[in-house]
């Protein structure tokens, strides 16, 4: 069982995935597991990162936004609206629990931003 198959069977709400993980590259190279939910998924209280997505005709995920926040259950708060997502096409939610502290979220949440630009993400300055 891998470490973040652990957290989620730990600390979920018995959310099941929609279908198992995808791995996000960074722009430092550096690969990210994500657990794959339905956009309605319900988290606990607890800190981690999340990436609305939408699934390309050839099965490979394309993020829409991506953002860290200390509680994945209030996910949106101060960040882009479920609707604004949709609008742009997102179709599932990508998540993981990371309890590394702040400024390693913010570290992966900037390295993905970086490779990927999401259209819902504030245009980011290098």
């Amino acid at each position: 069982m891998n470490l973040i198959t652990q957290l989620f069977s730990r600390h979920s709400h018995g959310v099941q995935p929609a279908s198992n993980s995808w791995t996000w590259a960074g722009q430092c190279g550096k690969q990210y597991q994500y657990e794959i939910f339905p956009l309605d998924a319900a988290f606990r209280p607890l800190p981690g990162l999340y990436i609305y997505a939408k699934q390309a005709a050839d099965g490979a995920w394309l993020p829409l936004y991506i953002a860290q926040t200390r509680d994945l259950h209030q996910r949106l708060e101060g960040h882009v609206r479920l609707e604004d997502a949709v609008a742009n096409g997102a179709t599932h939610l990508h998540a993981h629990y990371c309890e590394a502290g702040q400024a390693a979220r913010c570290t992966e949440e900037q390295d993905l931003i970086h490779h990927w630009q999401p259209v819902c993400n504030d245009a980011f300055e290098s």
